[in-house]
């Protein structure tokens, strides 16, 4: 839980408002508009003043609002400090006046960006803009008070001190000028001033300490003066909400010496008159100046109405003296042992009124310990090897001792010299395997142990089949080769072989192939002659090559000329007609009109175009960049687009 505000951003008042938000207007958007423009690059120029405008606003005023805290999630504690402090009703007002302002602000803008819609010249116009803003600056002005209120409120809490309500807290309070401040200094670093008159104290002081390792904060109130409720001023209201609210240990110092100004009879009748704020809280009641005057000084009667605070066992009584430093540190160790007994016994008793009389996390803890104990009453026994019952107690100073591992490594020179013998433990079936060359794998098991003992047997048994199958040509093909057109084919593809690697010899010794692949694999044209002398070389036959590409030409040549001639005999074909010339009545194609394509008549057209213009509106109305708007790159001169130019020389170009 947030315990401070001191990062709330400033408050402007009302003219820094207006100044900041218009001068921002101003520098953000452009200012340059004519009336030669069209209609709706003015109406736009205007609407996006006003909305601009209108956001700045709005933005500036969510900031101030989540800035500050809201009473309805902050901690009792500090919702009454705020309500003392600023009176939570002007809180309230304050901060509903600028959520109002900001919707006032935004229906402006709405109405007036509606207007502008329907603007005609650039005059009406730019006269519903000023009538735009200058509401929304007759709306600021009105909030002067407000913003000067908040600013006000933000620097006073940002100077109240970080109290946490959830911590471990000794609250100290009672009169004016008993020693309160003075035990704050003793027992934290907290600069808290101490002078010897009465409410020098004025608000909450905050010191913090460690005790058991344990962060402590003590709370230094302001004097009360045994008054009713209704007419405690601020100061003693603040004292008043810290002990009503914070889970503390409550130290009220007394002084019997009366050096403060009051009476015995006047501290005994305050503890009695704020004592119900007490409930359900560790209260002690501190008696300061002891070396001035002790309890047993008093006389009788204040005695006895002493004891009478102590009769009921809820308050317990410490003694101290701020000035000699005597039993200081006694009543801090006290207060903050009873304080943490106290909270582990809240804990654990939490949720009494669901579990029953024992605690809720009490009873679930208990239900899940388990202690198991031996059936029938039978007491288990320590259990002790005969080996080690006898055996006495090892002395490295004794000559008889047993000798261990450490001492044989002694006596072998030492770590780094002797090598400790790790098969000397081996449990093996054989102790004689202890040191067999093959290695142990598992479980004291050698590699030796899933060996066949009869592999060698069986593995000249096999040897000796495969030999006689061999010798009967068990592995011979049954099919010989006898066909002289197969031994030629194998014998030219031998030769197809043997050439494509004298290629691959000739690719590599080329300097040119640095990087590039061993065999290129873009294809390139080469003319059929080429073909046909490369596969001449490879030895393969090509009298029949271009007699098996001639059909597919013919028919070819025959779709062509039909679609360019107009011909339906099949014979009547133009077999000289060029590549050129088949190319070019291709791209002879003719060419369509996009505005009339995919469109049956006239009427069809103009709803089409109609309909395109209406799908546009919208894109217009919000500025947006369509296909035909210019488009600024980069590298453009950058003066150009840098917005306007401010104050000073242009020297830079």
């Amino acid at each position: 839980m947030k315990t401070t505000w001191k990062d709330i951003p400033p408050v402007p008042t009302q003219q820094e408002f207006l100044d900041i938000v218009l001068s921002r207007t101003q520098r953000k958007l452009p200012t340059q508009i004519r009336a030669g423009f069209k209609i709706s690059r003015i109406r736009g120029f205007y609407t996006r003043k006003v909305k601009f405008t209108q956001e700045t606003f709005s933005e500036k005023f969510a900031a101030i609002l989540d800035s500050f805290p809201r009473l309805q999630d902050i901690h009792p504690f500090h919702k009454d400090l705020l309500n003392t402090l600023y009176d939570a009703d002007h809180f309230r007002i304050a901060l509903g006046q600028m959520s109002t302002a900001k919707h006032l602000i935004e229906t402006i803008s709405r109405d007036y960006v509606r207007l502008l819609k329907y603007g005609q010249s650039l005059f009406q116009c730019k006269q519903l803009k000023k009538a735009a803003l200058g509401r929304m600056a007759t709306l600021i002005k009105r909030l002067k008070d407000p913003l000067l209120y908040l600013d006000q409120v933000r620097q006073h809490l940002g100077r109240l001190p970080a109290i946490d309500p959830n911590t471990r807290t000794l609250l100290i309070c009672g009169y004016p000028n008993v020693g309160k401040s003075s035990f704050l200094r003793s027992i934290t670093r907290a600069d808290v001033d101490v002078q010897p008159y009465a409410f020098t104290t004025k608000s909450l002081f905050v010191g913090h300490f460690d005790y058991k390792y344990l962060r402590f904060q003590a709370i230094d109130t302001p004097g009360i003066l045994d008054h009713p409720l209704e007419e405690m001023n601020t100061i003693e209201m603040q004292s008043i909400t810290a002990i009503a609210h914070l889970r503390s240990a409550i130290l009220y110092f007394m002084d019997l010496s009366e050096q403060c100004g009051y009476t015995v009879q006047a501290q005994i009748q305050l503890f009695k008159s704020i004592k119900p704020l007490f409930s359900n809280k560790l209260v002690f009641l501190v008696v300061n100046k002891i070396d001035v005057a002790r309890p047993e000084d008093l006389n009788p009667d204040l005695q006895a109405e002493l004891q009478t605070l102590l009769t009921s066992g809820e308050v317990e009584m410490l003694q101290l003296s701020c000035n000699t430093q005597e039993g200081v540190q006694e009543v801090k160790n006290a207060a903050c042992e009873r304080l943490i007994a106290d909270r582990v016994s809240q804990k654990l008793k939490a949720g009494t009124a669901n579990n029953g009389a024992i605690g809720g996390r009490l009873a679930d803890v208990m239900a899940r310990i388990h202690v198991a104990q031996p059936l029938g009453g039978q007491k288990l026994e320590t259990f002790i090897p005969e080996g080690l019952e006898g055996r006495a107690k090892y002395d490295k100073e004794d000559p008889d001792r047993r000798k261990l591992a450490r001492d044989v490594e002694a006596e072998n020179g030492g770590a780094g010299v002797y090598n400790v013998d790790m098969r000397a433990d081996y449990i093996l079936k054989n102790p004689e395997w202890k040191y067999d060359k093959i290695p142990e794998i598992f479980d004291g098991q050698n590699v030796y142990d899933f060996i066949d003992p009869d592999i060698e047997a069986k593995l000249q048994a096999l040897e000796e089949e495969e030999e006689k199958l061999e010798q009967e040509g068990y592995y011979d093909s049954d099919e010989e080769i006898d066909d002289e057109e197969e031994a030629e084919v194998l014998q030219k593809a031998e030769i197809i072989r043997e050439k494509q690697q004298l290629i691959r010899n000739e690719a590599r010794m080329k300097k040119r192939l640095k990087n590039q692949a061993i065999i290129p694999r873009k294809a390139m044209k080469k003319n059929f002659s080429e073909l046909e002398d490369a596969l001449d070389q490879l030895g393969v036959d090509t009298t029949n090559l271009a007699e098996r590409a001639q059909p597919r030409s013919r028919s070819r040549g025959r779709s062509l000329t039909r679609s360019r001639m107009g011909t339906e005999d099949p014979d009547s074909m133009d077999v000289d007609a060029k590549p050129r010339d088949r190319l070019r009545s291709k791209s002879r194609a003719p060419t369509t009109n996009r505005r009339e394509d995919g469109v049956t008549d006239e009427a069809s057209r103009s709803k089409a175009e109609r309909l395109a213009k209406l799908s546009q509106k919208k894109m217009n109305r919000m500025a947006r960049q369509g296909e035909a708007d210019r488009h600024a790159t980069a590298s453009i001169t950058k003066h150009l687009f840098a917005g306007k130019r401010g104050m000073g020389k242009t020297q830079r170009r």
